[in-house]
C-alpha cells in the first residue's frame, strides 16, 4: 500500500499530474513553483498582467497498485474526453506516449517508480497492462468523466481510504467514506473546494493542502 497524488490544476481545461508522495511540504511547495513560474513566463511571454490560473490546485490521495493504474488511464484520456484527438497515441504531450515509446533523453516519468507504483515487475509488463487497459476504457465508454479522481480527498481501498480519514488533522464535520464501483472514496462536504475560491492565484498558496498528522 502506497501513496499518489492525482493533481488537477485548472485552466480552461485541465492539467493532470500523478506525484510520488515524499516528505512534508513537498508536493504544495512543488505546485507553487511550476504554477508561479508557468504564469510568470506566459504573461512575460503575452505581455499582460493577471491570474493565470483558473482556481486553486486539489489534490486527491490514490493507493498503488490497481487503483492508481486506473487513475492513470483515466489521466491519459483526458484528451480525448475534450475531443482534441481520438487516441491519447495522437497527444505528444501526455503520459501515454512516454510510456510506451519511452524517449532515450529527457524522460518525464520515473518508470522505476511507475512500474512499483502500478504493482508490476518490468517496464515490459507495465507497457503492455497499461495499453489494454486504455483500449478497453475507449471501447467501454471510460472517456465519461470520473470525478473520484480529481475531486475526492482519497481513492482506493477500504483500510487506505480510513487510513487517509485518520491521518487528517482537521475535523470537518460532512466527510464521509462512500463505496464506488470498485473501490471506496472519501469526499468533502459538497461546496467545500469552490465556496471561497478566488480568481487571485489562491493555489500558489503554500497552504493549500490536507494538513495530516505527523
Amino acid at each position: 500500500m502506497g501513496w499518489i497524488y492525482s493533481t488537477t490544476l485548472s485552466l480552461p481545461t485541465n492539467i493532470h499530474l500523478l506525484v510520488v508522495d515524499g516528505e512534508r511540504e513537498v508536493i504544495p511547495k512543488s505546485l507553487q513553483l511550476v504554477a508561479g513560474k508557468t504564469a510568470q513566463e506566459f504573461n512575460r511571454r503575452k505581455e499582460r498582467k493577471g491570474a493565470f490560473w483558473e482556481d486553486r490546485y486539489h489534490a486527491t490521495a490514490i493507493e498503488t497498485g490497481e487503483h492508481f493504474l486506473r487513475c492513470l488511464v483515466y489521466i491519459d484520456l483526458n484528451m480525448v474526453r475534450n475531443g482534441v484527438v481520438q487516441h491519447p497515441s495522437a497527444w505528444q504531450h501526455g503520459g501515454y506516449s512516454e510510456i510506451q515509446n519511452p524517449p532515450r533523453r529527457y524522460a518525464l516519468i520515473n518508470r522505476e517508480k511507475r512500474i512499483a507504483s502500478c504493482g508490476f515487475e518490468s517496464d515490459q509488463q507495465l507497457r503492455k497492462s497499461h495499453q489494454q487497459w486504455v483500449e478497453e476504457a475507449l471501447h467501454d465508454g471510460g472517456t465519461i468523466r470520473q470525478p473520484e479522481w480529481t475531486e475526492r480527498i482519497a481513492v482506493g481501498s477500504e483500510g487506505f481510504v480510513n487510513g487517509v480519514l485518520e491521518k487528517l488533522e482537521r475535523r470537518v464535520p460532512g466527510r464521509k467514506i462512500r463505496t464506488g464501483v470498485d473501490h471506496y472514496e472519501l469526499r468533502e462536504p459538497v461546496g467545500a473546494y469552490s465556496a471561497f475560491f478566488t480568481r487571485k492565484n489562491g493555489l500558489l498558496r503554500v497552504e493549500n493542502r490536507f494538513p495530516w498528522r505527523e
